[in-house]
């Protein structure tokens, strides 16, 4: 730490606020370098924390932390808030194994007020503490930095307009890191914040508003004439105005000091208060200024050149393969709508969004919406493919139900990071999804064991004038032979390998650990391909021919795949053979890389081996 004089020094926001006002641009630049230097080392996110280092410095300098209570939303934004209270020293462990989380963690520290994986909650959560902070007196301020495009979810609204209306004291921060809302930015803007967020302001404001109450024609009259000035000076704010927050900025996110001014203004004021500030996503490191998108996550990497080191691996991932699918049934068929909750890199669609913009939608953060536009979609004769990541298709579990399966309509959902997804942690394993699709009717579910089989099942349930979904994992493929595409029979297994006492029945991308297992003691070796319809006749034929069944998927064990095997042998009126269920255990599954946590589940072929073997010996 010698590099770093004044960062060493600051243990708990206690340390920072002994600092001169003065001493905190300096602060500033060597939070900024060390958040650079710990990520390049340990992976993670990096260009959502670079720019909101000022802002986490003026927060804690202003609020009295953990008392005042700070929610970060969402928490990429938070890797200078974990520094800046007492996590510094455990930078280097975080996302990987046994280490710091890489979102604000409850578990993990009393700075960490709520638990931050998916977007757009802070709000809501924010107003729940506040009401429970007012309920007991307790004289605490509630604080919520909303950004990274979590304001474009349609919860983060409902909450702002519960908010409005209760009229609770709090405090919406608003980090617009593209300029989406407004590009006011500058001394004007900065001095009118001041401005309008000031005692003077203030007390005039209510003052007014006391004197003209018994004046109901006047005080209409001044309420718009202060609306017009407002929406003069930042055109952004008439909308959170609308909804009963007073609107302050937008100002820049990049000075420490009239950040500080601002929010110690603000601080004094009564009711749900509303801050726009502007950052620079990036900001700092010139790289990630440039390419903020390429910089959000990263790996390990030199930042002295600037570049992200290129994967080692010629294997096409899962995404790429849907990416290419897309592409190809783009080309062929106008009528193709591809849809994305705010999630196009990583969902593999930057080809297509460049080559079909005219069939592409980004939708935002906005899962919900997703997918009942996607059900509007196939209403007005469209086919819409939905690509969204397990954990956050949980978020529109009702408008899957409701507006595509209880209607019947043909959309397709091609859900990434299905199982096991790793350094995110327990927020974002894709643990679930067949659990809560499943039970669904109308709806099929189909789950590839490699790259080829995911294509062919993308084509069916694209095809099959049904709502479908394939189920596919992170990370790269097995080098399968991609093959034209053509329809599978929907509903029927493959026999992968014919041997004897044990079935393997595999759902999904484990099959090569199945495989090794297989072939080591001769067991049968079955691809499911379909959860629903599950293969009745494949289960008939094989429930009295093997000492035991065993079914296996990245899902968890409760209500997954394997208990839709065990229903369907229930369902028999025969004994049940013995059936061992493996796949993800009552908890949720912490982070580390898929490798360690397959280890750690026995999800690996040598703890397939002995889970079978065990279960035989018993």
């Amino acid at each position: 730490m010698s590099n770093y004089s004044l960062l060493s020094q600051i243990n708990s926001p206690d340390d920072l606020r002994l600092l001169a006002k003065e001493q905190l641009p300096e602060l500033c630049d060597q939070l900024r370098k060390y958040l650079l230097e710990s990520v390049s080392q340990s992976s993670g996110h990096l260009a959502s924390g670079l720019g909101t280092v000022e802002l986490t410095v003026a927060l804690h300098y202003v609020f009295n932390t953990p008392f005042d209570q700070l929610i970060w939303d969402v928490g990429h934004q938070a890797y200078p808030h974990k520094i800046l209270t007492g996590r510094r020293d455990q930078m280097h462990t975080i996302r990987q194994k046994g280490g710091i989380h890489p979102f604000p963690w409850r578990e993990e520290s009393p700075f960490d007020v709520l638990s931050v994986g998916h977007s757009s909650t802070s709000i809501s959560a924010g107003l729940g503490i506040a009401v429970a902070a007012q309920r007991e007196n307790a004289g605490r301020k509630t604080i919520c930095v909303i950004g990274d495009g979590a304001i474009t979810a349609g919860m983060a609204f409902e909450a702002m307009n519960h908010a409005g209306a209760l009229h609770t004291d709090m405090l919406v921060i608003l980090n617009d890191n593209d300029m989406s809302i407004s590009e006011n930015v500058g001394a004007l803007n900065n001095h009118l914040a001041r401005l309008l967020s000031g005692s003077f302001y203030s007390s005039l404001r209510e003052g007014g508003k006391k004197i003209l109450s018994g004046l109901p024609p006047i005080k209409e009259f001044v309420q718009k004439t202060e609306e017009h000035v407002k929406g003069f000076i930042s055109p952004g704010g008439t909308l959170f105005e609308e909804l009963g927050f007073n609107y302050i900025g937008p100002i820049d996110g990049h000075n420490v000091e009239e950040l500080i001014s601002t929010l110690k203004n603000m601080s004094t004021l009564k009711g749900p208060q509303f801050l726009h500030v502007i950052t620079k996503k990036g900001k700092g490191y010139e790289p990630a200024e440039r390419d903020p998108i390429g910089f959000h996550g990263v790996p390990k990497f030199n930042p002295l050149s600037g570049e992200l080191p290129k994967s080692k691996t010629t294997l096409p991932t899962y995404s790429e393969i849907f990416g290419k699918w897309l592409c190809e049934m783009a080309a062929q068929d106008p009528k193709l709508i591809g849809i994305t909750p705010a999630m196009r890199e990583g969902s593999g669609m930057v080809e297509f969004s460049q080559r079909f913009p005219e069939q592409y939608f980004d939708v935002a953060i906005a899962e919900q919406h997703s997918v009942t536009f996607a059900a509007g979609l196939a209403i007005g004769g469209y086919k819409p493919v939905v690509a969204i990541y397990s954990t956050f298709l949980q978020r529109a579990y009702d408008q899957v139900i409701h507006d595509v399966a209880i209607q019947n309509l043909p959309v397709l959902f091609a859900i990434d990071r299905a199982g096991v997804v790793g350094a995110d942690g327990q927020t974002h394993q894709g643990a679930f999804d067949l659990s809560y699709l499943r039970c669904i009717p109308n709806l099929i579910v189909m789950t590839p064991s490699d790259e080829n089989e995911c294509r062919q099942m993308l084509y069916t349930g694209y095809q099959c004038g049904k709502p479908a979904a394939v189920r596919y994992p992170r990370g790269t493929g097995t080098g399968a032979e991609l093959q034209p595409l053509n329809l599978l029979p929907i509903g029927k297994a493959k026999f992968v390998r014919e041997g004897e006492k044990v079935a393997i029945l595999n759902f999904g991308t484990l099959l090569p650990e199945a495989l090794k297992v297989a072939e080591k003691h001769n067991y049968t070796v079955i691809d499911m391909r379909f959860v629903k319809p599950l293969d009745l006749e494949c289960l008939r034929q094989i429930k009295d021919q093997y000492q035991l069944l065993v079914t296996l998927e990245e899902n968890a064990i409760q209500g997954g795949a394997g208990s839709a095997v065990l229903e369907a042998l229930a369902g028999f009126d025969t004994t049940i053979p013995p059936v061992l269920q493996l796949g993800l255990p009552d908890y949720f599954i912490p982070q580390g890389t898929q490798q360690e946590i397959h280890q750690l589940l026995q999800l690996d072929a040598e703890g397939i081996e002995i889970r079978i073997q065990e279960k035989l010996s018993n």
